[in-house]
């Protein structure tokens, strides 16, 4: 018995036969005359058809018109690929593990990371700098990266959730304040539009987009699906941006009812003045949008295009 999985293992044994995952190097072709010749049938999950999701879009739009205009073996190319950058990061996870102890020394509110410019290479700089963050419980994305690492001495950036990163000679340093003072705000958010809100340390942005199959999947979709949009409707309208209040409710996509924002906020682990300050995006008495919940179910455009509401 096979069975194929997303599960990154090579390979397992259990008490129902053999599991081997995944099997990217070996083409579909190839995968169902094995099992035809053993005689196992083929299952095909439904969701492999699904257009909404970005892996299905890549697999039957994109790649058949790059092996047909491009190179006819892009399949195969990919699978080579995706094996040495696997090879790569366990590598760099293990260069890590011993640099990072080696120049990294944390403290009650960040850290200091001594990778001067001259002292390691631009590579190991990178990763370095992200490895700290995340021991922070940070991300810091390839322009945050690139930023610090741009910093001169005596420079700071400010980056989400209330973190700075500063250069004193050799060293960045993370640094956070702590949480905010709770304190209650509002701010107009135009569409199109953007807003820095630096009560809750974001900057919230409202775009009108005409063709969603484009977007990437985000931070408020799970990454795999593009995001839902505001309904069209609300396209020639100022939006407000404020913190949340008392007792207000909001439907996320994947609950079936709306529930209280203070206990969404709670599933989360959002406490303190994070909590109190939390953004919300309103139009007229309507929350419409929740940082890190998304659209409001009910308000989100069932056509072909809508606004777009996302941290920037």
């Amino acid at each position: 018995r096979v069975a194929v999985t997303e599960d990154p293992s090579q390979v397992a044994t259990q008490a129902s036969g053999w599991i081997v995952r995944p099997l990217l190097s070996t083409s579909r072709k190839h995968l169902e005359a094995y099992l035809l010749e053993v005689g196992q049938s083929w299952r095909e999950d439904a969701s492999n058809r699904d257009l909404r999701h970005t892996r299905n879009r890549l697999r039957h739009g994109i790649l058949p018109r790059l092996a047909k205009h491009v190179n006819p073996q892009v399949r195969e190319a990919l699978a080579e690929a995706g094996e040495i950058a696997r090879a790569e990061e366990e590598y760099w996870a293990d260069e890590l593990t011993r640099l990072l102890p080696q120049l990294w020394t944390p403290s009650d509110n960040g850290g200091v990371l001594k990778c001067g410019l001259g002292e390691v290479p631009l590579a190991v700089r990178r990763r370095l700098l992200r490895a700290a963050g995340e021991s922070l419980g940070l991300a810091l994305d390839f322009r945050h990266v690139e930023e610090a690492l741009a910093l001169s001495l005596g420079g700071s950036l400010s980056l989400p959730d209330r973190w700075k990163i500063s250069r004193r000679k050799g060293d960045f340093r993370f640094e956070n304040p702590g949480p905010r003072e709770a304190v209650d705000y509002q701010y107009s958010l135009a569409v199109p539009g953007r807003i820095a809100i630096p009560e809750a340390g974001v900057t919230i942005e409202a775009s009108i987009v005409t063709a969603p199959e484009t977007l990437p999947g985000g931070r408020d979709s799970g990454g795999d699906s593009p995001q839902p949009l505001l309904d069209s409707r609300f396209a020639a309208r100022n939006l407000t941006v404020r913190n949340w209040h008392s007792g207000e409710r909001f439907w996320p996509a994947h609950t079936k009812r709306p529930k209280k924002i203070k206990d969404l906020l709670q599933d989360l682990h959002i406490i303190g003045g994070e909590k109190k300050n939390w953004p919300v995006v309103v139009s007229g008495g309507d929350i419409v949008w929740v940082k890190r919940m998304g659209i409001r179910k009910d308000f989100q455009a069932r056509n072909s295009g809508g606004v777009l509401i996302r941290e920037s």
